[in-house]
């Protein structure tokens, strides 16, 4: 089965928007939308010197062996990763079944706000994939066979008339 729902741009437009709103509300640099192979799916903030491609593989991948590890202590409730650096934060929180969002945020942000302000960014990125996949339920994508040179394309389409 995909992890992802086939995307039209109404349903990226609505992600950005619920990425864009936390920054504002947060105070975090930046936010992005990852699918649970690593994939950028969709990005918003600062980039600056972020070499996002590789944070979201390692942030897919950093979370997968942390749930791993869960399963082998019998924990099965792993929702959230949180790195703490001395300059700029991580975490990663899951969506679902359909991926990840990995925040970045100043050091001095406490991590108890970013996750209070990153529920209601959850529930609405959650929800628009549940919307998308609703449109088409046996259909998804299959980010593998990506083009990693231009991948927007694949994120841009429209509903059909």
């Amino acid at each position: 089965m995909f992890s992802l729902p086939l995307l039209i741009s109404d349903d990226i437009g609505a992600i950005d928007a619920a990425l864009g709103d936390f920054l504002g509300d947060s105070g975090a640099r930046l936010a992005l939308f990852i699918d649970t192979g690593g994939f950028i799916v969709t990005t918003q903030g600062e980039i600056g010197n972020i070499d996002t491609s590789t944070l979201g593989a390692l942030a897919a991948n950093s979370f997968a062996a942390t749930q791993a590890i869960a399963k082998i202590i019998e924990d099965q409730s792993v929702t959230s990763l949180y790195q703490q650096g001395n300059e700029n934060s991580l975490l990663i929180v899951a969506v679902a079944d359909f991926g990840f969002l990995a925040i970045v945020f100043p050091a001095v942000i406490g991590v108890g706000s970013v996750k209070y302000y990153s529920e209601d960014m959850v529930a609405r990125v959650g929800k628009q994939l549940h919307t998308a996949r609703s449109r088409a339920p046996d259909q998804g994508l299959d980010l593998s066979a990506l083009n990693l040179a231009d991948a927007a394309p694949l994120f841009r389409r429209r509903a059909a008339p």
